[in-house]
């Protein structure tokens, strides 16, 4: 009388209530994946390795296999949880260890890493040393808290559309502070070496000689360019130095403005017109100084006159004309002629840093007016861009859906900080168990397969969200139960080979 099959399969019964208990403990546990009970029947060989007429001897657990299916995704409030959709692990490390997960709640460290609960560290992609990603080996990703630093401006792009039935401006003579000597007025904001936002203006005169030509004109910060080259040359030649203290201590009084200051802007309109004589030789003489002393002490004399102001009287005085920066041309059906417009539809210009910031006294751009036309429409703008911009400071960041973490600044920028790497393996199954939701390569699993999410059959990767348990709680109830009266069974066969025995012990 044998009680083998009996006390094996209670064996069994228990382990599937263990490994079904450990599935319902799991199942709010992010990342978790349930496990099912696999069983094998167990026979004895003959003495002679021949079959027999025999009954089995029981049974065995034959693995606990983990069912790398796919949990929910969920959204969470915290933007550094990321949610796997589809097949991968994270690769994380802890104490130069790797380890694989799919949990993916992380947080930052004090030093700025990707962390999970347990400290280990999310790898990926870093930037390197021109600040590009440096694809590779994986490392652990770090955010970069650091202030972006400012890009001057070198580069625009604007399209316009010009009307082609405006007519000429009612004045002949481009002033920037006057409305009625151009058609079109453009601002828009430039930064210089040191993220200093001015404004560029660009002003767009119809040509009186009706074959469809617009000059350009251009003005920083209110006064036109070629006033700012004049005075810019005038601060920066030796001849001026000596004004310059004076001049920035001008510039500063609040209004209203007193006499001292028109005083000062006198002397400092001599010693600028001096430099642009000895600089220029065509702007100014001798005998145009008393012009410019009256121009910049009645400019000075005006209560809340700024210095771009004044700038513009002294170069008037100067007798500056203005200059058109370029001219645009059209063909007959209204595109712009890129062949005789500037170079292939772009003009160079350089802006003067004037009254300095500490930045680069001159600022080269060139802008491009390619995509610009002129229709018989209302004039308008389509596409303004520049490339430059100022400073700022890291706001918050994302993860894309390739893995790319995007972080955004304080100056509407954005930035790539890293990229989250993925691994997947032939046999996820031959992975082996660590806990914290981690688990590590094995002979089983064979070696990893790295690469960015959504490539090579990788999953995508979904921020500010989290993967729940695979565990079906209903469905592990139902199988609670079975495996219950599995164990019952089993208890039953014992009872019943022991009432046998007993029966045969009783008899006489």
């Amino acid at each position: 009388m044998s009680f083998q099959q009996g006390l094996s399969g209670l064996n069994a019964a228990a382990k599937s209530l263990d490994v079904i208990g450990n599935n319902i403990a799991n199942a709010s546990t992010v990342g978790f994946k349930g496990s099912t009970t696999q069983f094998a029947d167990v026979y004895a060989n003959a003495l002679n390795g021949a079959g027999g007429m025999t009954a089995g001897i029981g049974v065995k657990t034959a693995a606990i296999a983990q069912q790398f299916t796919q949990g929910n995704v969920e959204a969470s409030s915290n933007p550094l949880d990321i949610a796997i959709n589809g097949a991968g692990f994270f690769r994380i490390e802890q104490a130069g260890v790797t380890q694989y997960s799919r949990n993916g709640q992380f947080s930052l460290d004090k030093e700025g890493f990707i962390v999970n609960a347990q400290g280990a560290k999310l790898t990926g992609y870093g930037l390197g040393a021109n600040g590009l990603l440096a694809a590779g080996t994986a490392v652990p990703l770090r955010i970069d808290t650091a202030d972006q630093p400012p890009k001057v401006t070198s580069e625009v792009q604007i399209q316009l559309q010009l009307d082609s039935r405006a007519s000429p401006p009612k004045k002949a003579d481009f002033d920037p502070a006057d409305p009625d000597t151009y058609n079109k007025q453009v601002p828009m904001s430039v930064y210089d070496t040191l993220g200093n936002s001015h404004t560029l203006s660009t002003f767009y005169v119809k040509s009186p000689t009706g074959d469809g030509t617009w000059n350009v004109f251009a003005a920083k910060d209110g006064t036109e360019i070629g006033a700012l080259d004049a005075v810019g040359k005038a601060q920066t030649d030796p001849a001026a130095v000596a004004s310059r203290g004076a001049w920035d201590a001008a510039s500063k009084v609040v209004p209203p403005v007193a006499a001292t200051l028109a005083t000062t802007i006198a002397t400092y309109a001599t010693d600028a017109a001096n430099a642009v004589v000895a600089g220029a030789g065509n702007l100014a003489t001798p005998d145009n100084l008393a012009e410019v002393r009256t121009a910049a002490a009645a400019a000075a004399a005006i209560p809340g006159a700024t210095p771009v102001q004044i700038d513009a009287a002294i170069a008037k005085a100067l007798k500056m004309e203005p200059k058109s920066i370029g001219t645009l041309k059209f063909d007959t059906n209204g595109a712009l002629n890129l062949a005789s417009t500037g170079t292939a539809g772009k003009f160079n210009i350089d802006i003067p840093i004037v009254p300095s910031t500490g930045a680069e006294l001159n600022l080269p751009v060139q802008i491009d007016f390619a995509g610009t036309t002129q229709y018989g429409t209302t004039t308008s703008e389509k596409f303004l861009a520049q490339d430059g911009y100022k400073p700022g400071s890291l706001q918050r960041f994302s993860t894309g859906p390739d893995g790319s973490i995007q972080g955004q600044y304080s100056n509407g920028q954005t930035k790539v900080l890293g990229q989250v790497v993925l691994a997947n393996f032939t046999n996820p199954n031959g992975l082996q168990p660590l806990g914290n939701n981690a688990w590590a390569e094995s002979s089983n699993s064979g070696i990893p397969l790295m690469g960015t999410a959504g490539t090579g059959g990788l999953g995508v990767l979904q921020a500010s969200a989290t993967e729940a348990s695979s565990v079906d709680l209903t469905a592990e109830l139902v199988n609670m139960i079975t495996a219950q009266r599995v164990y019952q069974a089993n208890a039953q066969t014992i009872k019943t080979q022991d009432s046998v025995l007993q029966t045969l012990v009783n008899l006489r």
